[in-house]
């Protein structure tokens, strides 16, 4: 079956729930495989997708904030956190060695990746029993772990765990971020499982949730979308999936999203993406630009900018300046905007200021 990239995008579109079809954040669908959250994305996100704009985080009560895929802060709902630890758990020494990001120093010490990660896991599960700052994890953790898992930062003039050492095991340990915390304070989670290997069909699951959501899609895409070794994911990839063409390019669907994807709905909407959206986390990225120079405008390594959405496509950015309880969101289009998808954009910002609990929302258009 061939798509073309205007059906790819109009079936993310209404896969994610961007069509604001959505009622109820903890039945979003992007809550499948989470929802990145740093500096307050995943409030943004939420909005985009639900009818009414987002109430506080206190309504969250059934999502957790948890360091998962690749590291990064995500909210996922807190029952199904048992089932992410156990996809999420590295599938050789080579994958493991690879997610944490220290082949080099554990290999000259001598020791393997599925021992480096379990040694992290078992001394945070004996470290984390109330909450506890991260600071104070990442100390304790340091002495009790060997020191092909440390490396010298010059920043602080010590010796301690490595970044990604310390969050990559936190999930399979329990351990979930208390929300608005800076420095965070990790806290054990009630009911939390310690998985000892990975779940195969656990993982197969997690394969077909990005696919459903962002697909089509290669293993080389889940895989980086995971953050794990390709060899290793290949080895385990699902074999019900449906073999799709887009642009040239051979890609995989779930099944039971394949006449979605054939005949989606025309998206008609005019949205403010944050920057670490889902549905700017999908790995083709020239699928969803296809100008390189617009690319590195919205993925630079630092500073990502949010996206103005309409009908499907990236027609600009936008960046805020917060101010107490004032909002100015500063706007540049790639093209001019018709005034009624200016009015449009108009009205997410104000949806954004409340998002961000701002009471005061200037947009400034940036010609």
């Amino acid at each position: 079956m061939q798509l073309t990239r205007q059906q790819v995008i109009a079936h993310r579109v209404a896969a994610q729930g961007l069509l604001r079809d959505g009622s109820s954040i903890d039945e979003l669908a992007v809550l499948d495989f989470g929802v990145q959250d740093t500096s307050g994305s995943a409030r943004l996100a939420f909005d985009a997708r639900v009818r009414r704009p987002v109430a506080p985080p206190d309504t969250l009560a059934r999502t957790a904030t948890v360091w998962t895929l690749r590291g990064a802060p995500h909210v996922h709902r807190r029952r199904d956190l048992n089932g992410l630890a156990a996809a999420l758990w590295p599938l050789s020494d080579a994958d493991a060695l690879a997610r944490m990001q220290a082949s080099a120093p554990l290999r000259k010490a001598g020791i393997g990746g599925l021992d480096g990660f379990t040694t992290a896991l078992a001394a945070l599960c004996n470290i984390v029993t109330a909450p506890m700052d991260k600071g104070s994890v990442s100390t304790a953790l340091t002495k009790a772990t060997p020191d092909g898992l440390h490396r010298h930062c010059r920043a602080c003039q010590a010796t301690h765990v490595y970044e990604i050492v310390l969050r990559f095991p936190t999930l399979a340990a329990g351990l979930e971020l208390e929300p608005g915390t800076s420095p965070p304070v990790l806290v054990p989670r009630a009911k939390a499982v310690v998985p000892d290997a990975v779940d195969v069909d656990a993982l197969q699951e997690l394969v077909r949730t990005y696919l459903r959501l962002l697909g089509p899609g290669t293993d080389a895409d889940v895989a980086d979308y995971l953050g794990a070794r390709r060899a290793d994911l290949a080895k385990v990839w699902p074999d019900d999936l449906v073999e799709v063409g887009v642009e040239g390019r051979t890609a995989w669907l779930p099944d039971d999203a394949v006449a979605k994807a054939r005949r989606p709905r025309k998206p008609r909407l005019t949205r403010l993406l944050g920057a670490f959206d889902p549905y700017l986390q999908a790995r083709d990225r020239d699928l969803i630009v296809p100008d390189k120079a617009v690319q590195k405008t919205l993925w630079p390594i630092l500073g990502r900018p949010g996206v103005v959405f309409v009908n499907g496509e990236v027609v600009g950015t936008w960046r805020p300046k917060s101010a107490k309880t004032r909002l100015q969101l500063n706007v540049e289009t790639f093209a001019p905007l018709p005034p009624a998808i200016r009015r449009e954009v108009e009205a997410e910002a104000e949806r954004v200021g409340t998002a961000r609990d701002a009471t005061d929302v200037d947009v400034r258009w940036v010609d």
